[in-house]
């Protein structure tokens, strides 16, 4: 299993980022996707899922109506695109299945200051 993040940077507050998850080594199709995130001092949330093929999403409510998370399955590869950033989102992102797998990528990370 392999994910790699990438999209991160620095935005002010109200910008917009797109985040990518480029997955391998496991038949990205078959399973819903998530993506969590970790703040400095946090635990690990899970803030939005996609199921395998339906294609039916669900957010944590502190991100609702302002992210939105997507999938391509011919690419293997997980979206998601947030705006109306806010300082409180500053975390490193993952991606992961809804039900983690043990490995994790690197993260990209995301920081939201003026």
């Amino acid at each position: 299993v392999q994910f790699v993040e990438s999209g991160g940077g620095l935005v002010q507050p109200g910008g917009s980022l797109r985040l990518s998850c480029a997955a391998s080594r496991f038949t990205f199709s078959n399973y819903a996707m998530s993506w969590y995130r970790q703040a400095p001092g946090k635990e690990r949330e899970k803030v939005a899922t996609i199921t395998s093929t339906s294609g039916r999403t669900n957010y944590t409510d502190s991100v609702k109506g302002r992210f939105t998370i997507s999938r391509d399955n011919t690419k293997n590869t997980l979206y998601l695109q947030m705006n109306s950033l806010k300082t409180e989102d500053t975390a490193m992102y993952y991606c992961n299945a809804f039900i983690p797998m043990e490995s994790w990528g690197q993260g990209t990370q995301v920081a939201v200051s003026s």
